[in-house]
């Protein structure tokens, strides 16, 4: 089915290019109900892009060209000849535009097929498996923005992330050396936990574990379980559990969640206790980064028990971790939130 009444299928050949830095590439184009679907010859997926967060970045002209909403980046070129799905997906992203709801109303707008699916109770729109669908069709801009507007709710109680000029080097540093490319790290004066994490690759640590551990490696440790929580379990599938069917709903169609379930996942979120991977998957991760484990089993746990499995084994047990910060920079750092 596609978001047009006429027509059960509707596929175009265009241009495809994941990033500025990359070559264009030749892909199938399919329309779906909620959804453009980027594929190679062989019917392997490339990318999704939800129709509420779609943008054309010419109108009138062709080529078209088309990105996700806030990643102009990302783009797909669909041309002249291609004009039945240029068309439909100009029409399409006007019907949208016209429904968006206004500020402080939740109107939910699906297309028709959508719509009929849900109202005829088919199992792919049950409750979760709608949220898990959401979850694969959101783009990373979108993660991220939602990340950041959690962020801004934690920080209206916990302080806004601490951000010492002298200590911004030796932050970039530490955020290079141990998460992924693209996550952040945010020092908060005052949150609950020792560490968490947020939707688009964001690790909040409490100012404590900076301040009070003369051994970066100890807060290599809290980051490095936190991103690999965030590996095995998609934070934003979470926040979308938490906010429930119509905010998953509300996402799909808009590309935002309403203001009051981040407000109150934000809150969730600090009330949940302190958790870790389990001790096979954290000490491979500590492995892979080449840090040991011993430092942050102690911060953990000043006696060692209930951390045990990760002083014994520590895959750099007799010796040093491939420094993660310079004695300098740690001391620098240690003062990012002017202590």
């Amino acid at each position: 089915m596609t978001a047009l009444k006429e027509f059960d299928r509707l596929e175009a050949t265009g241009l495809w290019r994941p990033t500025p830095q990359d070559q264009r590439r030749e892909v199938i184009v399919s329309l779906g109900d909620a959804t453009l679907t980027m594929s190679n010859t062989n019917g392997t997926a490339l990318a999704h892009w939800s129709l509420g967060a779609v943008q054309r970045a010419n109108p009138g002209t062709l080529p078209a060209i088309y990105h996700p909403d806030g990643d102009a980046g990302e783009t797909l070129e669909l041309p002249e000849d291609e004009g039945a799905m240029i068309d439909g997906i100009d029409r399409l992203l006007r019907a949208i535009d016209r429904k968006r709801p206004r500020p402080g109303k939740l109107r939910l707008i699906l297309g028709s097929a959508v719509a009929l699916t849900i109202a005829a109770g088919a199992v792919f729109w049950l409750p979760e498996a709608l949220e898990n669908y959401t979850v694969t069709v959101v783009p990373s801009v979108k993660r991220q923005e939602i990340g950041e507007a959690l962020l801004a709710d934690i920080a209206r109680v916990a302080g806004a992330p601490c951000s010492a000029p002298e200590a911004a080097r030796p932050l970039d540093r530490l955020t290079r050396r141990v998460l992924p490319e693209g996550g952040r790290i945010a020092i908060v004066p005052n949150i609950a936990l020792a560490s968490t994490h947020l939707p688009g690759g964001i690790v909040l640590l409490d100012r404590s574990v900076i301040e009070d551990h003369e051994d970066p490696d100890v807060a290599a440790g809290y980051i490095l379980s936190e991103a690999t929580l965030a590996s095995q379990n998609d934070p934003l599938a979470q926040v979308i559990d938490h906010a429930g069917l119509l905010a998953s709903l509300r996402l799909l169609t808009t590309g935002t969640l309403p203001e009051p379930a981040l407000d109150a996942y934000a809150e969730h979120l600090m009330a949940q206790p302190e958790t870790r991977p389990d001790d096979i998957t954290l000490l491979a991760a500590f492995a892979r980064a080449e840090i040991r484990s011993t430092p942050y089993a102690y911060a953990r746990d000043p006696e060692g028990e209930d951390t045990r499995a990760l002083i014994d084994g520590d895959p750099r047990a007799g010796q040093p971790s491939r420094e993660v910060l310079s004695d300098a920079d740690w001391l620098r750092l240690q003062s990012i939130c002017g202590g």
